[in-house]
């Protein structure tokens, strides 16, 4: 039971790793496509800017396999910009393709937010509303706060898939979940207890 955290260059990857295996899970940090498709759970982390993220996507050869995993039905976890990588599209400095395995945009939080009060990126605690039941959020009690960083935020088409919202100036889209895929705005990674234990969800699925 190997656990691949996907290297592309842009991703957080000690900190993912390191609070994986510290649950007890063998992790491998890689971006050889066999290693990827041999893995029994998969990682997709990111952070920087989402064009540059889907470049070395391309250049690394891993988009088909990313695919693969995503409807392989085995545990997928995505993580900060490896969460908006899986929409159509982003808005980040232009308009740009994703990985289109969800239906829906990434877009800029509203300029009018320092009237508000409200700076942009979105950065550090705040609270998750669970809006349906998946096993990575098991025991996460209503109204846990996580970590965030981040200046873009996903509308999904498909609201069912909606896991978790979170309030910054309007109600959005903090996490996904469709099957055994989970991916979140946040970093579990960076949110301590709860953090732990959504990754300790993933680990035992």
């Amino acid at each position: 039971m190997t656990i691949a955290v996907i290297d592309y260059d842009m991703g957080n990857l000690k900190s993912v790793s390191k609070a994986l295996e510290h649950l007890g899970a063998s992790v491998i940090v890689t971006r050889d496509v066999e290693q990827i498709r041999k893995a029994s759970k998969v990682v997709l982390p990111g952070v920087g800017a989402f064009a540059l993220c889907m470049e070395n996507l391309k250049k690394y050869g891993l988009i088909d396999v990313i695919r693969e995993s995503l409807k392989s039905g085995k545990p997928f976890l995505g993580i900060c910009l490896g969460f908006q990588l899986l929409f159509e599209e982003s808005e980040e400095f232009g308009v740009h393709a994703g990985l289109g395995f969800f239906k829906g945009r990434v877009k800029k939080f509203p300029a009018n937010f320092h009237e508000k009060n409200l700076k942009i990126p979105h950065m550090g605690w705040n609270q998750i509303s669970v809006q349906q039941e998946t096993p990575y959020l098991k025991k996460v009690p209503e109204g846990s706060s996580v970590y965030f960083v981040h200046s873009y935020y996903v509308e999904p088409h498909d609201k069912s898939i909606i896991a978790t919202t979170t309030d910054y100036g309007f109600e959005f889209c903090s996490s996904v979940s469709q099957g055994k895929i989970f991916a979140c705005q946040f970093h579990p990674e960076k949110s301590q207890q709860i953090g732990l234990l959504i990754l300790e969800n993933f680990v035992s699925l």
